[in-house]
């Protein structure tokens, strides 16, 4: 049995999007896989997709802690690939908008090749400029 780890939009399962990113994707989806079948589908809320710092190495223990064997995503940052790479685990980088589903048909019939490195690096929380005021609401500082 092979375990492979998406990323997934809302509300994850076979029907979602491959999430762009991995650490801050909002769930993760875990396939199991056997003689070329899916065998079992559970979905993983991902916890460090909030955190402020460090969310791509959280994200990969995550991905280790459930045993995934492989990742699929749209990317993933430095970091995260290389904890991802430290763990063993496969990672397949590239299918960020289609379903799940697809995604795991590709990687069962070699369509989806392995990351040599990295992608872009993710911006994190953002800089936090609006302060959560929002604007035009008329206030003087």
């Amino acid at each position: 049995m092979e375990r492979i780890v998406v990323s997934s939009s809302p509300p994850g399962g076979l029907d979602s999007l491959v999430d762009y990113r991995f650490a801050r994707c909002s769930h993760f989806t875990v396939v199991d896989v056997e003689n070329g079948k899916i065998i079992n589908v559970s979905v993983v809320p991902n916890q460090s997709a909030m955190t402020p710092h460090g969310a791509g190495i959280q994200a990969a223990q995550v991905v280790a802690s459930l045993g995934a064997q492989v990742v699929i995503t749209g990317n993933v940052g430095p970091n995260a690939f290389s904890s991802l790479q430290s763990l063993g685990i496969k990672i397949y980088l590239g299918a960020g908008g289609i379903s799940v589903k697809d995604a795991i048909m590709r990687y069962l019939s070699g369509s989806l090749s392995p990351a040599s490195g990295p992608g872009s690096p993710g911006r994190g929380m953002g800089r936090g400029m609006g302060r959560g005021m929002g604007t035009g609401r008329g206030r003087r500082w």
